[in-house]
C-alpha cells in the first residue's frame, strides 16, 4: 500500500501509528493511515485484517 520512501510501518508493527495519513476526517472522528489502518479520535484503531485495537492512551486529564 505505503508508496513512500522509506516505507511507512506495517499495520502489524508496533509502531504502526507513525505512518503518513492519507485522509483526515475530525468531523468524524478518524483518520487513514498509510498503511491501512484506521485511527480513531479515541485512539483506537481498526486494522487492515479487520483486528479491533481498543483505545490506549489517556484520552483526558485526571485531577490530582
Amino acid at each position: 500500500m505505503c508508496q513512500h520512501q522509506p516505507a511507512c510501518p506495517t499495520a502489524d508493527s508496533t509502531d504502526r501509528e507513525a505512518a503518513r495519513l492519507m485522509a483526515h476526517h475530525p468531523e468524524q472522528g478518524w483518520s487513514l493511515l498509510c498503511n491501512g489502518v484506521l485511527l480513531f479520535d479515541d485512539t483506537g484503531e481498526l486494522l487492515p485484517d479487520g483486528q479491533i485495537i481498543a483505545p490506549h492512551r489517556p484520552t483526558e486529564r485526571v485531577a490530582a
